[in-house]
């Protein structure tokens, strides 16, 4: 008995000392862990790096309101309010932070208004009525304020302004029934939070700017020809001479993967959340009118619903039942001849946007419509891989003979484990006929290439909308004529997917 207690303690000890020992390893590795976080984190978006340093510049110069003393005097303990403007309103592009400087500042000014205009009716009155007046109105402001907030505009565009609104006015009412100096703490207040709202814009503005715009402006172009060079991939590699193989490998470093990667983890409401940031941002189109952003967000769910079939034509390569070669090389020339059209159409596009100007006339020339035509002769050429066997009418009734003959067994007074034991014994040569009667069909080694050429006319068919959407972004944001000089430049580069753009988030996401 003692031996046991003595090895019982002895393996507890050493359970312990092993987990001082991984705890130890892995105090070790956290700095190594630290290091390349933040590298990854720079390396995706140098942009970052710049941000915080300007967030960081920004409250060493508002903290000087406080540090310095002929500053303090003038301004006291409400400096604080600044450094708390800075902190809330800094974003990291110059539309989030136009959009939440303005709608504070906008907030501030109504709601010190109002107070003031509460205060100064309440004055007039007996200090008992005056606690009820101010009672009053504090219930009826929030009340009508927290209201407005569910207005879908009011939600969209100046939730942030009501909040601050509602804030301000009940800290001035209410203090003034105790405090005998509030229209001075309120003036300071505002003109603390009037010096940190401005230092945010000039900072956002002027110093080493991150347009919303832009960055959806470029992932627009980005998603465009990921989508080309993933559709390219996908056909190339379903029609190579080796037997096509399931990749066991991470799926982030397919490049097919990383083609549609972008559009796949882009979503509707990070491109509507960027679209209405860059509607606050002071820039325009041609001939000085606002640019459409809203119209960038429906290219953006075109690109989304088109992305799903290109999911679909990468699924078919890692599918485990594949065609043989010697049928999938019958249809590789106008499936390649296709594929070529929609990436000359997708590398086309992304260019118009690029260089804001209109997309070739031509661009649905009549080689697409021959590539379609040789497609469907293709497919026409080879009817007997479509069509299943002929089976003898006799043959099919004595099949349903046996079926019906097996099933009516089962349906006796047994008891129900028996009853299910049968059935079992009866499903299982029915399942293993209609499996070889399956396997036995010519038509089924084609039904992969037959799932995969449908898919691309699927492809096709979607491919309408974006160029739809992009021609409607065209005509709204007054991009110049095509001109013969501009030259069609289809390359086989892929293009530089910053995975920022679809990491980054807005801290003003409220």
């Amino acid at each position: 008995m003692a031996e046991i207690n003595t090895s019982s303690k002895r393996s507890s000890s050493s359970y312990y000392w092993e987990h001082i020992y991984n705890f130890v390893d892995e105090v070790k590795k956290f700095p190594a862990l630290v290091k390349r976080a933040t590298w990854k984190v720079a390396k995706e978006d140098p942009r970052r790096v710049i941000h915080a340093l300007k967030v960081a510049l920004a409250l060493t110069l508002i903290s000087l309101l406080y540090l310095l003393e002929p500053l303090f005097k003038g301004i006291g303990k409400n400096a604080m309010w600044a450094v708390m403007t800075v902190v809330v309103v800094m974003e990291f592009t110059a539309g989030a932070t136009l959009c939440k400087g303005l709608n504070r500042g906008l907030g501030t000014i109504l709601a010190g208004s109002l107070a003031f205009l509460i205060e100064y009716i309440a004055d007039v009155s007996v200090k008992t009525y005056r606690a009820v007046f101010i009672g009053a109105a504090v219930f009826l402001v929030g009340y009508a304020a927290t209201y407005v907030r569910f207005i879908p505009y009011i939600k969209k565009n100046y939730d942030y302004g009501v909040l601050i609104f509602l804030l301000t006015f009940n800290l001035i009412t209410v203090s003034s029934y105790r405090v005998e100096n509030v229209w001075s703490i309120a003036r300071d207040r505002m003109l603390t939070i009037a010096i940190g709202c401005g230092l945010c814009l000039v900072m956002s503005l002027l110093v080493f700017p991150n347009w919303s715009g832009e960055y959806l402006h470029k992932s627009i172009i980005s998603k465009l020809e990921g989508l080309a060079n993933a559709i390219e991939g996908c056909v190339k590699e379903y029609f190579c001479e080796s037997e096509i193989q399931s990749s066991e490998d991470d799926s982030c470093e397919d490049p097919i993967y990383l083609g549609y990667k972008a559009v796949l983890d882009s979503k509707a409401s990070e491109e509507t959340l960027q679209a209405l940031q860059a509607s606050w941002e002071p820039r325009c189109s041609r001939y000085f009118r606002r640019i459409p952003w809203k119209q960038y967000t429906k290219v953006g769910v075109a690109l989304r619903h088109f992305s799903y079939t290109v999911v679909a034509l990468h699924g078919c390569l890692q599918s485990e039942i594949q065609t043989p070669w010697s049928i999938r090389s019958q249809y590789k020339e106008p499936c390649m001849k296709l594929t070529e059209q929609v990436f000359k159409i997708l590398r086309e596009l992304a260019n118009s946007i690029r260089n804001k100007r209109k997309f070739c006339p031509h661009i649905l020339s009549n080689d697409l419509n021959v590539a379609l035509e040789d497609l469907n002769n293709a497919l026409k050429s080879q009817p007997q891989y479509f069509r299943g066997p002929k089976i003898s009418r006799t043959s099919k009734m004595q099949h349903e003979e046996e079926s019906r003959a097996s099933f009516s067994s089962v349906n006796n007074n047994d008891s129900c484990e028996d009853a299910k034991e049968r059935q079992k014994n009866v499903l299982r040569p029915q399942l293993s006929k209609t499996l070889s009667m399956i396997t036995s069909f010519q038509f089924s080694e084609a039904l992969p290439v037959a799932a995969f050429t449908s898919l691309l006319l699927e492809m096709v068919a979607k491919l309408d909308h974006v160029i739809n959407e992009v021609e409607q972004l065209g005509r709204m944001s007054h991009f110049r004529e095509f001109r013969v000089e501009d030259e069609i430049v289809v390359t086989c580069e892929r293009p530089k997917v910053n995975s920022s753009y679809n990491d980054m988030t807005s801290y003003g996401e409220d």
